[in-house]
């Protein structure tokens, strides 16, 4: 078993204010179904610097069981938890981080690359939404952390 094709950019430093946020921590995740793969890129801004440092890439196996459970287990997450309204407005989570999740059957975006306006979302997540979201950024991070 494999996992579908999909594409995932976690942005860490999403909050900005009068000048657009400076990213500490982008992290890259593309699934290949073709090639039993997910690549992995991430570029981190060391402290005091002013600007992303990449790391070196890396592929994984898409059909280790491990690897399709947390895949899985994220898109359930992202599948019940709600974005801000209008997209962008306020970083609902207060994490200060945006993941933006695409396959064949789910879109997902929370934030902007772009960085978060200062106004008031109308959607407001739950306490439990806020830890599904908190869970969610962690399996990102635990998939980028694999062994190639």
């Amino acid at each position: 078993m494999s996992i579908s094709e999909f594409s995932l950019r976690l942005q860490h430093g999403i909050t900005g204010g009068f000048a657009p946020p400076t990213p500490e921590a982008i992290i890259t995740i593309t699934g290949i179904p073709t090639q039993n793969l997910l690549n992995i890129s991430s570029a981190v801004r060391p402290k005091g610097t002013p600007s992303l440092q990449d790391a070196a890439p890396k592929s994984i196996s898409a059909t280790d069981a491990h690897t399709i459970e947390l895949v899985n287990e994220l898109k359930d997450i992202l599948k019940s938890i709600p974005t801000e309204s209008p997209p962008g407005i306020e970083d609902i989570y207060g994490l200060d981080t945006s993941i933006a999740f695409g396959s064949e059957d789910l879109e997902w975006q929370n934030g902007s690359p772009q960085g978060c306006g200062h106004g008031e979302s109308l959607v407001k997540p739950t306490e439990e939404d806020k830890t599904k979201f908190k869970r969610a950024v962690e399996i990102v991070k635990e998939l980028q952390a694999k062994d190639a």
